[in-house]
């Protein structure tokens, strides 16, 4: 959560500086410069999430040195599902808290015509996302694990689309239907490398042992 916390102050200063620089008057300027924010804010976060698991890395290690087994009380990949989940739930704590402060006022959502899903359809997305990060988490780390760099850039490429998705608003359609279809697509491909199978899913649901 810290890691994401710093991207987003360094992304959202660059931003505040180019803003200021710029002149207000041109909106297809300020659109422009809105579209880099949002761009280079996604590349940070996965610069940190990469800086994190070096980090975890060498925290690891550390361990096993000082274990008596030589083993690690933790895994790498209970590590890549932790630092998911905290990327996620700091992304949805501050959607939240933006909509929180929007639905403050003044006006009225819909008012002059426009739809009145705004909150609806933010609050889904929020939720989207806060899986995707757990999701690319555990994609992120195993490609650093394995030195597979197509996962790494999957996840970026990924992160990257649903984030362009949020321009197609107030056609929320285009953007909600597409994020959770890759979002199904990121689950399947986590619980795969995670160690999961047809088989497993098949007992789960069924509750077998």
């Amino acid at each position: 959560a810290f890691f994401w916390l710093v991207s987003l102050l360094l992304s959202s200063l660059i931003w505040f500086i180019a803003v200021k620089a710029s002149d207000p008057q041109d909106e297809r300027l300020q659109k422009g410069l809105l579209i880099f924010g949002v761009m280079f804010s996604v590349l940070l976060q996965e610069a940190f999430r990469f800086l994190y698991y070096k980090l975890l890395r060498k925290a690891i290690e550390g361990l096993v040195a000082l274990s008596e087994d030589g083993c690690s009380p933790i895994s790498i990949q209970q590590m890549a599902y932790v630092a998911g989940v905290g990327f996620g739930l700091m992304s949805g704590a501050f959607s939240m808290i933006n909509l929180l402060a929007d639905a403050l006022g003044p006006g009225t959502v819909g008012i002059h015509g426009d739809s009145q899903l705004y909150f609806l359809t933010s609050a889904f997305m929020t939720m989207v996302l806060i899986f995707l990060h757990t999701f690319w988490g555990i994609l992120f780390f195993h490609g650093c694990e394995h030195r597979r760099w197509w996962e790494i850039a999957a996840v970026v490429i990924m992160h990257l689309t649903v984030s362009g998705l949020s321009f197609c608003n107030p056609l929320y359609v285009g953007s909600l239907v597409p994020s959770y279809l890759l979002m199904a697509a990121a689950a399947t491909w986590a619980y795969l490398l995670s160690g999961g199978s047809a088989q497993n899913l098949r007992r789960f649901l069924l509750c077998k042992c």
